[in-house]
This record gives C-alpha cells, structure tokens and sequence, in this order.
C-alpha cells in the first residue's frame, strides 16, 4: 500500500486541466476532459487530477486521474460478458480512447444500501420522509447505511443540477421507450450484481454505482464513461461493516464519500463558506483512491517515472491527432 507520506512529492505533479491542439473539440467535465473526433466517430477521454464533490470542483489529487482511468479500464474489462462497453484503446494511464455513442438522457444509479450525503441520495431522501423513491417503495423504520432487501434503481436526469426521475417520468419525457427502459434496468442490475460479487471477494462492498449507458451505430445498448471507480461508485470495506453498522458509525469506505464527510464535519453546506483544502486532506484521499484500485485489481499501482503528466499523455496520443 502507498502511503499518503509517500504521496507528498506528487503534490506538484497533479494534473488540473490539458489543453491539447489536434485531438478534436474539447468538453472540460468535472474530472474528464472529452476530446470528441466527430468524424472518426470515436472521443478521447482524459482523466485528469480534478476533485469535485457536492457538484463543486475543489483541488486537485495527485495521480487520482491515473488510478480512475486505470481502474475503470480494469472494470470494463472484467464486465464486458455482461454488456459491450465503448472502449476502443488505452494509450496512456489517465488515457482512454472510445467509440462516440448516442449517450442516454438519464444515469442509471443503482443502490444496495440505504446511504448518501447529497440531495439526490437514498438517506437524505428518506431521512426526509420519502417513501416512494424514484418508483421503489421503501419500508418505515430502516436507519441509515442499512442493506435494502434487495438493489434498487434511482435514475437522475443529466443537466446542471441532477434531478430524481422514476422509469415512468423517463418514458414519459421521451428518454427512453419502455422496452429500451426495461433492457437498460435489466443490464444495470445484472453490471451491479457481477460488480457485487468482484467486489465480495475483494474484502469490499460496492454499495451503490452510477452507470452511464448510449447506443453505438448498430443501436446496441453500451457501457459508457467509467464503471465501477471510485468516483462513480461507492465502496466499504466489508470485514467492518457490521461492527461499525452496529455502533452507529459511519463505514469505512473507501471512495469520495471520504472527502464529502470531511467537508461536512468542518461546516460546510451548499452556498455557505468553503472550507481550506490542506496538502494532507489531498494525499489522504490520493491514498485511498490506490488502495481501493490494488485492493480491487490485486496489482501494485505503478507511479509513472515520467512525472510530466501533460507532457506524457500528448506523446502518447500522437497516433489519435486529427
């Protein structure tokens, strides 16, 4: 395991935006920047050091790019018998090159437990008096980080601020057809079910996951983006879950719910005063995202010699120019 004493050289090193001639038409996402070749009918997906939580960009966390690009590589392969996925190549550690689907409308998030800190989470809702969530109705008398009997789907539209919607309002807004809704739960649970049983033997818990699905050029339904990181998923480790459930205590959790947490105990809400982001809360969460990636793959993370991330990653992808 890394330790975050370890990570302090790689501070400086942290990627917080590329800027790239010849690679197509820029999109700067909250970690990715999408570099879109229309005409070759493909996108370069570049994982960059961003951090962003509660839908606020916050600082940068060395070498996180690398490990989200690499594990979610690592992902897609280990779920492609359970649904095509829109990878093309991996040419460089936080570089991904992928077919350009017709991207569905909504994300798909599936949920094992009763948790979250955000408005769009399954806790605060509940904690709110919702019942019907999102189309699933959920018992009384279920306390927070509590296993549901059985996953659930919470879909979200897309926008600039995710919204709750259920499979009714989907089909209703023209989203998705009622057939193609019920292929795209169908495959959700089943990517949930086999990312469940990784996980398990793992020593960890995938809790609850957001997955991002399109349609290629022959209308086959595809995995898109990154499944089963980090960032879009959230993980405990399982050999304390239950003692920790008992005592009321938060899980151990190995993901950006870390961070999100941590803002919440120095006082922060949506709209009031942000808190400083030290070094140490930096290489605390880098450190979490490579344990999580050598516990999952059973590898060692490698740190690149070439510690010029930009420079690296624009030689790599030479053969992608326009």
């Amino acid at each position: 395991m890394i330790t975050p004493a370890a990570l302090k050289p790689f501070l400086p090193t942290a990627l917080e935006k590329t800027d790239f001639t010849g690679l197509g038409e820029k999109y700067a996402g909250k970690v990715r920047d999408v570099y879109t070749q229309k005409e070759k009918k493909r996108a370069i997906l570049i994982a960059t050091d961003r951090q962003s939580a509660f839908d606020i960009q916050w600082c940068s966390i060395p070498l996180k790019g690398q490990a989200l690009n690499q594990l979610s590589a690592w992902w897609f392969e280990h779920v492609k018998d359970v649904m095509p996925n829109h990878v093309i190549a991996v040419p460089d550690p936080n570089a991904m090159v992928v077919k350009d689907l017709k991207m569905l409308r909504v994300e798909i998030v599936v949920r094992g437990y009763l948790t979250g800190s955000t408005g769009t989470s399954a806790w605060v809702n509940y904690n709110k008096g919702v019942r019907n969530f999102c189309g699933n109705l959920l018992p009384e008398g279920m306390v927070k980080n509590q296993k549901f009997a059985a996953p659930i789907i919470t879909p979200t539209t897309k926008g600039e601020e995710d919204e709750l919607i259920d499979p009714k309002g989907i089909v209703d807004h023209g989203f998705a057809t009622k057939q193609q809704w019920e292929e795209i739960a169908d495959r959700a649970f089943a990517l949930f079910k086999k990312g469940q049983e990784i996980a398990a033997k793992r020593g960890l818990i995938l809790v609850d996951t957001k997955y991002e699905m399109g349609y290629d050029e022959q209308g086959t339904l595809t995995i898109a983006d990154e499944v089963h990181t980090p960032d879009s998923s959230r993980y405990w480790v399982a050999a304390t879950y239950e003692e920790r459930h008992a005592r009321k205590e938060e899980p151990e959790s190995l993901d950006k719910e870390f961070f999100r947490l941590w803002l919440r105990s120095q006082g922060f809400e949506y709209g009031g005063k942000r808190p400083a982001i030290t070094d140490d809360v930096r290489v605390m969460l880098a450190s979490k995202y490579l344990d999580l990636f050598e516990r999952m793959t059973g590898e060692p993370f490698v740190i690149p010699a070439d510690t010029r991330v930009a420079e690296r990653i624009e030689r790599n992808l030479q053969p992608y120019l326009l």
